[in-house]
C-alpha cells in the first residue's frame, strides 16, 4: 500500500518539523479509511468495476468541528493503472502504470457551506498537474448522522488530458483511433453527495454517490464511450490524533 506509507511519512515528517511551523503545543488530527467503490472501468467508460476506495479528509490543527474561514490541508489521491485487457475498446492503446498525486488543498468555510480549491502533481502513470474546484454544504441531522451535498469541477493539464484521453500516432495505428491530443483545462464536472455515521466519537461509515460528466477536451476523446460516469463508493475511517 505505497499510498498508506506516502501518508505515514507525511505524517512523520510533520511531526519532526511541528517546532518550525508553530505546531508545538497543538492537535493534529485526520481521519483515514479504506472501502469500496463501483467506478468506471477508465475514464471514459461505459461499464463499472469495483476498486479499493482510500480514504483521507478532515486534515485539523487544533479543535475539531466545521473549520470555518480559511484553512490548509495536504491533498492525495490515486488513479488505477489502466491496462488494454480492461475493456475491449481499450485494444490497441498502450498500458498506463497506477498514478500517485500529491499536493495542498485550501478550503473557505461560512457556514455550513465550503468552498475548496486543490492541486497535485502526478506521479507514475502521469506527471501532470490536477486539481478540483468544489463547494459542499453541510446538514447535520443528529450528533451520529452528517449529509454533504455538492458540486465540483475537475482540471488536469496538457500531460494528464493527453495520457488518459489521448491518442498517439503509434496508438491511432494500433487501435483504429484517430490520432487526438486533448489539451489542458476543466475535464469533468460533478454533483456529489456523502454521508457519515459516527459509531463513536472516533470511528465513522462514510457512503458517497457521485454522478459526474467529462467535459471540453476531454468529453470529446475518441476512446470515451460515455460521457457520464457515476461512481458509488461505501468505506469506514477512523480518527488519528497526535500532539506536538
Amino acid at each position: 500500500m505505497k499510498f498508506l506509507a506516502v501518508v505515514a511519512l507525511v505524517a512523520a515528517a510533520g511531526s519532526a518539523s511541528a517546532q518550525d511551523f508553530g505546531l508545538a503545543g497543538r492537535d493534529v488530527s485526520v481521519e483515514l479509511g479504506l472501502g469500496a467503490q463501483g467506478r468506471p472501468v477508465y475514464p471514459g467508460s461505459d461499464d463499472t468495476d469495483a476498486a479499493p476506495w482510500l480514504i483521507w479528509q478532515n486534515f485539523q490543527i487544533g479543535t475539531g468541528g466545521n473549520p470555518q474561514g480559511f484553512s490548509f490541508s495536504p491533498s492525495f489521491s490515486s488513479i488505477g493503472e489502466r491496462d488494454p485487457s480492461d475493456d475491449d475498446a481499450l485494444a490497441g492503446m498502450d498500458q498506463i502504470d497506477r498514478a500517485y498525486e500529491l499536493g495542498g488543498k485550501v478550503s473557505y468555510g461560512q457556514g455550513p457551506v465550503t468552498a475548496y480549491g486543490t492541486i497535485r502533481r502526478g506521479f507514475g502513470g502521469h506527471e501532470g498537474v490536477v486539481g478540483e474546484l468544489g463547494t459542499t454544504y453541510r446538514t447535520d441531522l443528529s450528533d451520529r448522522v452528517t449529509l454533504w451535498s455538492g458540486v465540483e469541477f475537475g482540471w488536469g493539464s496538457s500531460e494528464y488530458s493527453e495520457t488518459y484521453f489521448g491518442v498517439t500516432p503509434a496508438e491511432s495505428v494500433t487501435s483504429g483511433y484517430p490520432e487526438y491530443a486533448p489539451g489542458g483545462g476543466f475535464n469533468s464536472a460533478a454533483i456529489k453527495f456523502r454521508a457519515r455515521y459516527a459509531l463513536n466519537d472516533r470511528t465513522a461509515i462514510m457512503g458517497e454517490v457521485e454522478y459526474g460528466r467529462l467535459i471540453g477536451d476531454a468529453a470529446d476523446s475518441p476512446i470515451v464511450e460515455d460521457k457520464y460516469q457515476p461512481a458509488l463508493r461505501l468505506g469506514i475511517v477512523r480518527k488519528f490524533s497526535f500532539g506536538f
